[in-house]
């Protein structure tokens, strides 16, 4: 699978235990894995699938056992592996919600000023998230959580934004 086709969950913190066991920390948009039957592990730029023989959620943190990493040497070259899960097992959010990942190039439009440029990421500190844009070769943050964004458009690609006078002098 490609790596475009998948969204990040989180990653391999460090071995568990002496049958094969890993310690997992879990990003933001990590979905309910309860259910989960298989996972996407990132080695060396490829992905590789993995059956789930059991998981134990700890709040951000997870316990999973893989089927065939069945020694603590076999966990312990799993450490730092990012995991993947195809985007289409994503939950669907409510209306003018969106993934990080989802609006990465997607135009940004001031009312006043018109076009700033493309989404070139989008940033999380803490509560906050910020629309990272580059304009006149100095990056913008703008953040989510204020009244600045005044809509997303996903098929078109536009998100609508109102920024105070001075902003992007800053």
């Amino acid at each position: 699978m490609e790596i475009t086709a998948c969204f990040k969950i989180g990653y391999v913190a460090k071995s568990h235990g002496l049958k094969g066991e890993v310690t997992i920390v879990l990003g933001p948009d990590c979905p309910d894995l309860e259910n989960l039957k298989s996972i996407f592990v990132e080695s060396n730029s490829q992905l590789v699938p993995y059956f789930i023989q059991s998981i134990s959620l700890k709040g951000i943190k997870a316990f999973l056992k893989l089927e065939d990493v069945n020694t603590p040497e076999l966990a312990a070259s799993l450490k730092g592996c990012s995991l993947f899960l195809p985007k289409s097992d994503r939950p669907k959010l409510a209306r003018g919600e969106f993934y990080n990942d989802e609006v990465v190039g997607f135009e940004v439009i001031d009312s006043e000023k018109g076009i700033l440029g493309p989404v070139s990421d989008v940033l999380e500190s803490g509560p906050n998230r910020y629309l990272i844009i580059i304009l006149n070769m100095k990056e913008i943050m703008i953040p989510l959580n204020g009244p600045f964004i005044k809509g997303v458009n996903k098929t078109k690609k536009k998100i609508s934004v109102e920024l105070p006078d001075g902003f992007l002098d800053i």
